[in-house]
């Protein structure tokens, strides 16, 4: 006996037809995935603000103001290479962008205190001239920190910094001169308290104000009003080193995400000793490894679904496991690496898997949480979590653990927060709270002036000469009367 075959209708009820009868659920919160995606992209759209010629202008100008105070810094008292290199990242500390403890970091908020934030990598030392793999002393450490002895540089340099060191004496008479990241941070912040103040004394017409000044631990944290933007600039004092830590030497042994997409030249280049200690370690004297050079390599190939998914991952947890202060968005950022390492390029290169990606990152951390584990992307036999209580971390697990509930409820709750953030931006540029200090010399008009004349002419210049290199340059002494470069012209 023949049997019929089944009907379309039939067919898609037994599951025969390829696309789902109902729209696409998470398993754990019945949330639409559907759903989640457009949120996500919601946020993104909110949190990542067009800037238009007048922003850009503002953003130049409070980089130029960075970077020469820093180079009055390195007058100051020579300590500080003359030829140094600075790496500038999109985001403040407190956004994980550099592997920085956040406790003893005051609370800033984007839309009350600040409009964009950046962190600022400063050499305080470099070891540049080493073509071999740098072996550090990290005898007296916990992994993925060192202490630094000054025995690596030559007399001068001892002498420059004695200083900003602690000092070890061996049985053997010898002296030995530890560099200290909390000394060099005070040092540092007496430094540009003093450049600052000095600047004050003569300002000039554009030149954006200094709205504050705060040392945060071993960080200096500067907000800057210019125009109509406030900034705030996370300066960090590091040491630079060309090369790759022994330590982590078994890391390029393994097969990585980004093999074939940039060169292990572009991720091994560098890395630095950034001002901060282990659990036990001594604050004085340790100083913790940082592969931020490396990481602005591996952003590049990170898909933008991934890197939306994680954003927004980054805004709900931030807020809500801010107390106690155990989890970081640098906890985030490691576990999204080893996320590329495991998963196929293929499928995180989706364009509509952004739902996916969140709710995988909030399994992960919430997995690394219960297990008290979190290894370094880049030196894995360390764990970033192993010195938390299991009171702290289970606190965390059950806070996550309702994120996973309901992740709808809280990516709203996170549009909310930077929609508040951008109408605060707003509104204080129209009451133009923050505007250039006007010169001594001033006629008392309208401040941004020039800067809107500036700002026009830019506009004009991208729009008549398409695919050239535009540059501008200003003279400090006198921003009234800019110069530009289109490609090799002066106008």
């Amino acid at each position: 006996m023949k049997m019929a075959a089944p009907t379309a209708s039939k067919a898609a009820s037994l599951g025969c037809n390829n696309k789902p009868a109902f729209p696409e659920l998470d398993f754990r919160s019945g949330a639409r995935v559907e759903e989640l995606n457009k949120l996500i992209q919601e946020f993104t759209k909110h949190d990542q603000r067009e800037y238009d010629d007048q922003r850009a202008l503002e953003i130049h100008t409070a980089k130029d103001f960075i970077f020469s105070m820093l180079g009055m810094v390195q007058k100051l008292d020579q300590k500080l290479p003359v030829a140094n290199e600075y790496l500038l990242l999109s985001g403040g500390v407190r956004e994980g962008v550099v592997d920085l403890d956040l406790d003893e970091l005051n609370v800033y908020a984007r839309g009350t205190d600040y409009d964009m934030d950046f962190t600022l990598l400063v050499p305080a030392l470099k070891l540049h001239d080493r073509n071999q793999p740098v072996t550090l002393d990290m005898r007296h450490s916990a992994l993925c920190h060192s202490w630094l002895s000054l025995r690596l540089f030559d007399e001068g340099t001892i002498s420059k910094w004695k200083d900003c060191c602690t000092i070890v004496d061996h049985i053997n008479g010898a002296t030995n001169y530890f560099f200290s990241p909390t000394k060099v941070a005070g040092w540092f912040y007496d430094s540009i308290s003093v450049v600052l103040s000095e600047i004050q004394k003569k300002p000039q017409r554009g030149m954006p104000k200094v709205e504050k000044v705060e040392k945060n631990g071993t960080i200096i944290s500067i907000i800057l009003g210019v125009g109509s933007s406030r900034m705030l600039y996370d300066i960090v004092p590091v040491v630079s080193f060309k090369g790759w830590p022994a330590v982590a030497q078994s890391w390029l042994m393994e097969n990585h995400f980004w093999d074939g997409k940039i060169t292990e030249e572009e991720v091994i280049s560098g890395f630095y000793l950034v001002p901060a200690c282990s659990y036990k370690g001594k604050k004085d004297n340790e100083w913790r490894l940082s592969f931020a050079r490396s990481e602005v390599q591996l952003k590049k190939c990170i898909s933008s679904s991934l890197m939306q998914a994680y954003q927004a991952c980054k805004a709900i947890i931030i807020k809500l496991l801010s107390r106690p202060k155990a989890i970081s968005p640098y906890h985030l950022r490691s576990m999204m690496l080893w996320a590329c390492d495991r998963l196929p390029a293929n499928y995180l290169a989706q364009e509509d898997y952004a739902a996916h990606f969140l709710l995988g990152l909030i399994d992960d951390l919430q997995h690394c949480l219960v297990n008290k584990m979190c290894p370094n992307y880049f030196i894995p036999q360390c764990n970033m979590l192993e010195h938390l209580s299991e009171e702290t971390v289970m606190l965390h697990a059950r806070k996550l653990s309702s994120v996973r509930s309901d992740p709808a409820e809280h990516l709203r709750t996170a549009i909310e927060h930077v929609k508040a953030a951008n109408r605060l931006t707003l509104e204080l540029q129209r009451r133009g709270s923050t505007t250039s200090i006007p010169s001594p010399q001033s006629d008392g008009g309208d401040p941004n002036q020039p800067d809107d004349r500036l700002a026009k002419k830019l506009q004009q210049l991208v729009t008549e000469n398409p695919g050239k290199s535009i540059s501008v340059f200003i003279n400090p002494d006198d921003v009234t009367r800019p110069h530009f470069r289109i490609d090799d012209k002066f106008f």
